[in-house]
């Protein structure tokens, strides 16, 4: 199983010169098996991965899962620059999974910010075959892919998601804020996991004011994979006020705290 990093931004895009390293574009991972593959979040990154995903020639580029962990804007903004979405030889199913799904209408959501006031192309021109599926349990199996999810702490509510596929598994749990310790339902969820995709907004000091925001720190997350005796951990979603010389020192800081952990790059892929 491999994944690779399209977007690790949180909040906004930022394209200074000084954020290069690290990936100005937010949230959007590419989680790929030898059978199957599986999109996660369509922040601004997606869009090129829209473009890898037209250069592909294998049968597995041309039907995929779009999953969602939640619906911030940082999250979908990308989806009408997707260019998959807009080939009518190309099938996207768009999910949300969690027992509470059935409140989420992903068709309204996505269109709602393709409405003519803000984009010239609606939803329903796109061209590619969309189904939406909302499912309203907590795990649920594609022929690729068995996907478990947990409800974690975010305004307005957010999921982190576990997938495995040939005996191996992937967390991804970003926009999440651990009130009161270390939220046990991630822990759960993520035990003895092969990779962790964890949420490190912030640094400790700016947690201090910023509670309440739905994210957590690098400390927080370095927490989670020692409770769940976590293999490898990766700290995304990383703030616009944090270039890459910041996020250089805070990822040596984390070298020193657990055994096998870096930042999220753009463009980085990880074999797991």
């Amino acid at each position: 199983m491999k994944v690779k990093f399209y977007g690790t931004r949180g909040s906004v895009p930022v394209c200074d010169k000084d954020y290069q390293e690290y990936g100005g574009n937010t949230s959007c991972i590419l989680i790929q098996n030898s059978n199957g593959l599986g999109v996660l979040d369509a922040g601004t990154g997606i869009r090129q991965l829209g473009k890898d995903l037209i250069e592909c020639k294998d049968d597995i580029c041309k039907q995929f899962y779009l999953a969602f962990s939640h619906f911030h804007w940082d999250h979908i903004q990308g989806f009408p620059f997707f260019l998959p979405a807009y080939l009518s030889d190309r099938k996207i199913i768009i999910s949300a999974i969690g027992k509470d799904a059935t409140r989420q209408n992903l068709q309204g959501i996505l269109g709602g910010q393709m409405k003519h006031e803000y984009f010239p192309i609606p939803l329903e021109q796109m061209g590619a075959e969309l189904e939406f599926l909302n499912v309203t349990s907590d795990e649920y199996r594609t022929s690729n892919f068995h996907v478990k999810t947990t409800p974690h702490n975010h305004p307005g509510g957010a999921y982190t998601y576990r997938i495995e596929a040939e005996g191996k598994s992937v967390v991804y749990c970003t926009d999440v804020e651990h009130i009161d310790g270390i939220d046990e339902r991630v822990v759960r969820i993520a035990k003895d996991t092969d990779l962790l995709i964890h949420d490190a907004q912030y640094t400790p000091e700016e947690l201090e004011y910023k509670k309440g925001w739905g994210h957590s720190s690098h400390e927080q997350a370095i927490e989670v994979a020692k409770l769940a005796r976590v293999k490898k951990l990766v700290l995304t979603h990383h703030d616009p006020d944090h270039n890459d010389s910041f996020l250089c020192e805070m990822e040596n800081r984390c070298k020193d705290m657990y055994e096998d952990v870096c930042l999220a790059k753009e463009g980085i892929t990880i074999e797991i």
